[in-house]
């Protein structure tokens, strides 16, 4: 069975895009370690665990039973109790790597930090298996290879779609602000700059129905042994897809 890495900010982390991987690839057999920059157990961005705050969309942008389920087991969790610090992963051997997302601001120091960035490389570099989902698919842009490019250059990937990051803010930016974007970028469209070809950055069909453990159907791309996935919708299936590389 395999020790995954999942680093996780202090704050903001997306409840659904760490529990359910967590909870299928622990169910599986499999070892998660966090990680997060202080060694100190991170906490979910809050809107995405209770609704509080997005009015009559709570039901819709909120995590769904499942997410919290899984969300609330993991925080229950030895491992996730007794998080490795970052600078302390590099002491630490792990067969593989899992990216989760957020977009609350507190996801910030996790996307732009530069030691979690060149551990995102090792492991490219390595062809240790590595998953992306949503804002995750970011922090593994920003990681650069050798050759001075992204690791996902030359690469196919998904990530959180342009169209729904931006339907999120604008159905909620007249009391959220700019709660739904993390940077004045899209995630979109950072990623895709930095591909080798636009037509590398996969879209996948447009749902707004979130899967379940009884219909894995969420969107993932795999390429060799990197799998990406978009938002906390596709999350089981790319919990799967993700045990597959294993």
């Amino acid at each position: 069975m395999a020790t995954i890495l999942m680093p996780l900010p202090n704050r903001d982390f997306d409840p659904s895009e760490t529990g359910i991987p967590w909870r299928g690839l622990t169910g599986l057999g499999h070892r998660i370690v966090f990680a997060t920059p202080d060694g100190v157990p991170g906490a979910a961005d809050p809107r995405m665990v209770t609704g509080e705050g997005l009015g009559i969309l709570a039901p819709v942008l909120k995590a769904d039973r499942n997410g919290r389920a899984a969300y609330d087991a993991m925080l229950e969790s030895p491992e996730f109790r007794a998080p490795l610090r970052y600078q302390a992963i590099a002491e630490a051997s792990f067969d593989a790597l899992l990216l989760p997302g957020g977009h609350a601001k507190g996801m910030r120091p996790y996307l732009e930090s530069k030691l979690l960035q060149r551990i995102v490389s090792d492991f490219f570099a390595r062809g240790r298996p590595v998953g992306a989902i949503c804002h995750g698919v970011v922090l593994a842009a920003r990681s650069i290879a050798a050759s001075g490019k992204s690791v996902l250059d030359g690469r196919k990937t998904t990530a959180l779609l342009r169209t729904q990051e931006l339907l999120a803010w604008n159905l909620t930016r007249l009391y959220l602000r700019d709660y739904y974007r993390t940077y004045p970028t899209t995630v979109e469209d950072e990623v895709t700059a930095a591909l080798a070809r636009r037509e590398d950055f996969q879209h996948g069909p447009l749902s707004l129905v979130r899967d379940t453990p009884d219909r894995p159907n969420g969107f993932s791309v795999i390429d060799g042994r990197y799998v990406s996935a978009r938002w906390p919708g596709d999350a089981h299936g790319f919990s799967r897809a993700f045990a597959a590389l294993l």
